[in-house]
């Protein structure tokens, strides 16, 4: 019982009873959202913001593999190297989206199913019912490709037990069903074999009550995670209110995991570890989640003009290479200016967001 297919291609848009089901359909590229896609989920979420006639949305990816393994970096990479103005399109029009599901007046249920990471937890974490399978596995490993972990992702990871957000957002590291839950980035394990009950369950729900009723008569205990028991050297070592601190403090333990995150940071991109540490630290005074979308736009336009970001898909994704020529490659050559820089106005490309 899947519903009346109301579109089809990159995005399969279904009907059934009050609920709206968008799937995600790129499967080949993880589902990873281009433009035309977010702004079709917007026009898609306006017009059912009013409509009596839906009660809820629910999102989820095409196969097994990923919910969204982000945005379409590639295509970004392209434009920046003929001098499109992409980028800078792309990532307003999938902030309003994110933000949209944040404040949707009608539930919101995102199936967070195999990989979700960059642009996939910008459509999940913000939404009002986040689910979680044995096979998630989300991350927001930017870091790696200098750029930072955008999508308003500094707001909730600010807000992490401890400074588990700060280990997150600094490494990349991939967690799954129980550390999502435990972080503030999922609500809610239902395994995957029951995924497909989803439609159906949730077709006469109109309310939040009733969507979280419904989800919990399916749930399930995830399997246990690692964040809460790495509580103790993780507050300890990304505490420090620098990323040189944090590396002095990560190289003075013995343990196996605090030398791994340490050899992670240590391949990831100088400038985007201290941005990133700075917006962390200053999402945790935002009163609303739009602040740290405004920021991140501001970030992402400065990682544009940088080199960093290019060099950093370059690596990844283009030449596969894995070996990114970092500028600076040092954390002490990143000097203040360089990090303020990346926080300045845009001026008339500011996001703005209604009240």
């Amino acid at each position: 019982m899947s519903g009346e297919v109301l579109q089809d291609g990159d995005l399969i848009v279904r009907e059934l009873g009050a609920l709206r089901h968008i799937t995600l359909n790129r499967p080949q590229a993880l589902n990873a959202i281009t433009l035309d896609m977010a702004a079709t989920m917007t026009a898609l979420l306006r017009a059912w913001a009013d409509d009596s006639a839906v009660g809820a949305v629910l999102l989820d990816g095409a196969g097994e593999r990923a919910f969204c393994a982000g945005g379409d970096i590639r295509a970004l990479y392209d434009a920046v190297k003929s001098g499109d103005s992409l980028p800078e399109k792309f990532w307003a029009t999938e902030y309003h989206l994110n933000v949209m599901i944040a404040r949707y007046p009608k539930p919101v249920i995102a199936v967070m199913d195999g990989m979700v990471m960059g642009g996939g937890v910008g459509l999940s974490a913000h939404a009002s019912h986040r689910v979680v399978t044995e096979r998630s596995a989300v991350a927001m490993p930017e870091v790696g490709i200098g750029f930072f972990p955008d999508v308003g992702a500094a707001f909730p990871l600010a807000r992490s037990p401890g400074f588990t957000g700060t280990h997150l957002a600094l490494t990349g590291s991939r967690i799954g069903a129980a550390d999502a839950i435990y972080c503030g980035l999922a609500d809610i394990t239902v395994p995957a074999s029951r995924l497909p009950e989803l439609p159906a369950m949730l077709a006469d729900c109109r309310g939040a009550n009733e969507v979280r009723a419904r989800l919990a008569k399916i749930s399930v205990a995830p399997d246990g995670g690692r964040l809460a028991a790495a509580r103790s050297w993780i507050d300890r070592c990304y505490c420090a209110d620098h990323v040189e601190g944090i590396v002095d403090l990560l190289g003075g333990c013995t343990a196996e995991d605090p030398r791994a995150a340490l050899q992670t940071i240590r391949k990831a991109s100088p400038t985007s570890l201290k941005v990133t540490l700075r917006n962390l630290r200053s999402a945790l005074l935002f009163m609303r989640v739009e602040q740290s979308f405004q920021q991140d736009y501001r970030i992402a336009l400065a990682c544009i003009a940088g080199r960093d970001f290019i060099e950093g898909i370059r690596a990844a994704i283009v030449d596969k290479d894995r070996n990114p020529a970092w500028r600076p490659d040092k954390l002490e050559d990143v000097t203040p200016d360089i990090v303020d820089c990346h926080f300045q106005s845009v001026g008339a490309l500011e996001l703005t967001f209604p009240d």
